[in-house]
């Protein structure tokens, strides 16, 4: 965006969570912090956000989160002064009510547009009456650039073959072990699925607050052997091959990045059905080929869903991996959302 659209950056210098802060070396100019003050959880405010409206700026790109006080202040200097400013968030999630819906919706009178992470919240939005000429679908990405070059290298090797001292479907998680992943779910399907001669193994790769908790659940559920818990691991190469091999991402809970990520090495995902309660990305899954969906917390609905999907695809297809590599190539990375961030600001210049 830097380079692409000319881009100044302010951040805030906290947030609510742990969310790790980018490098701002990465970035040619200066990074400027906004201090980020809590006034009543959830409202807060980034101390000199809203006195951007004075400088001389053409667009202004936003998180636009609902209950950022300065935010608000920034959006409606703005609107009175003529100036175009963007929300670039998750938009609607189908669940607000109350408060957090009146405030959504002000604010998308206000703003010139939107840069949206997924087409389900945009249908919301239409059907909310909100113009479609302002929601923009960018969608989502990581380090696409590397994971590409990674990809390029990538063979089927025997790393799974090794450790489980099996041929069988190798299931896969990948991201932070936390109670709302319901990874225990995973292991219930897992186990039940080799109860019923459907053998699996599990590959989860991540730390986290629930790790302790599954570790001890597959060993009283006599899983050890099927289960592979990796740990933490940031070296691409080392996940693409991780990820290349195995025949199934699984996650039970929401699914967010591990989608890109498991997709981006080919590998298909298995996600629940409740797109309300869903990050954006789980629309990069095309069910029955690059994944497929089960029923919000059932187990049943799970296993079947797994079952169903390792009885077509033993092993996973070249078919399937295109699939999932085309997804990815086409709209979840950032050439395709500098593309729209272009198309969109300078029509919206020249009109």
């Amino acid at each position: 965006m830097e380079k692409a659209l000319g881009c100044d950056f302010y951040f805030g210098n906290n947030t609510y969570g742990s969310i790790k802060k980018m490098d701002y070396v990465l970035f040619n100019k200066m990074v400027i912090e906004f201090p980020f003050k809590i006034i009543k959880k959830p409202f807060y405010y980034l101390q000199g956000e809203s006195k951007l409206s004075n400088l001389d700026y053409n667009y202004y790109i936003i998180t636009g989160q609902p209950y950022d006080i300065t935010a608000w202040i920034l959006i409606i200097k703005n609107f009175f002064k003529g100036k175009r400013t963007y929300i670039w968030n998750h938009g609607f999630y189908g669940k607000e009510t109350g408060i957090q819906l009146i405030l959504k919706k002000l604010q998308a009178k206000l703003v010139t547009g939107y840069f949206l992470y997924g087409n389900y919240a945009k249908d919301l939005m239409l059907g909310m009456g909100i113009p479609q000429q302002k929601l923009k679908v960018v969608y989502n990405s990581l380090d696409y650039q590397k994971q590409f070059e990674v990809r390029k290298t990538l063979k089927h090797s025997a790393i799974l073959k090794n450790y489980f001292n099996n041929s069988d479907s190798t299931l896969l998680f990948i991201g932070r072990l936390t109670q709302i992943k319901k990874l225990d779910l995973l292991l219930d399907a897992l186990h039940r699925l080799n109860s019923i001669h459907k053998p699996c193994n599990l590959i989860i790769i991540g730390e986290g607050s629930e790790c302790e908790k599954l570790r001890d659940k597959s060993e009283r559920m006599g899983l050890s052997n099927r289960v592979w818990f990796y740990g933490a691991c940031y070296d691409e190469s080392i996940l693409g091959e991780l990820i290349y091999n195995s025949d199934l991402c699984v996650s039970p809970g929401n699914v967010g990045l591990t989608a890109i990520h498991s997709m981006g090495y080919g590998t298909p995902v298995i996600t629940h059905d409740n797109f309300k309660n869903q990050m954006p990305e789980f629309e990069v899954i095309v069910k029955n080929k690059t994944g497929s969906f089960f029923s919000e917390n059932n187990l049943q609905s799970l296993v079947n869903v797994i079952e169903n999907w390792i009885t077509m695809y033993p092993k996973k297809s070249d078919k399937v991996m295109k699939e999932c590599f085309d997804r990815i190539d086409r709209f979840y990375n950032p050439h395709y959302q500098i593309k729209i961030f272009k198309e969109t600001l300078f029509e919206d210049f020249t009109n």
